[in-house]
């Protein structure tokens, strides 16, 4: 048995249980939206999407849904509440 190995397993569930230890500060993903797949960005606290509805707005329904996905790990953009 590999002691080594099991003792990172553990501290990986404990990092993943503790989501305040991760902290980001860029990515990169494709959304597959309901008409075409989007592009959108994160980097120093700042959302990007190349959508037509965030270039007019600043917020999206991409930005959104990546926000309710990292729920407490990102600030939101979004004041209010839905």
């Amino acid at each position: 048995m590999d002691y080594g190995m099991i003792s990172k397993i553990e501290k990986a569930k404990r990092y993943a249980e503790q989501r305040d230890r991760i902290h980001f500060t860029s990515f990169q993903v494709t959304l597959e939206g309901e008409n075409n797949p989007h592009t959108v960005t994160y980097q120093d606290g700042k959302w990007d999407c190349d959508c037509s509805f965030f270039k007019s707005r600043g917020v999206c329904s991409h930005t959104m849904a990546l926000e309710r996905v990292l729920a407490d790990m990102i600030p939101s953009s979004v004041t209010a509440e839905s």
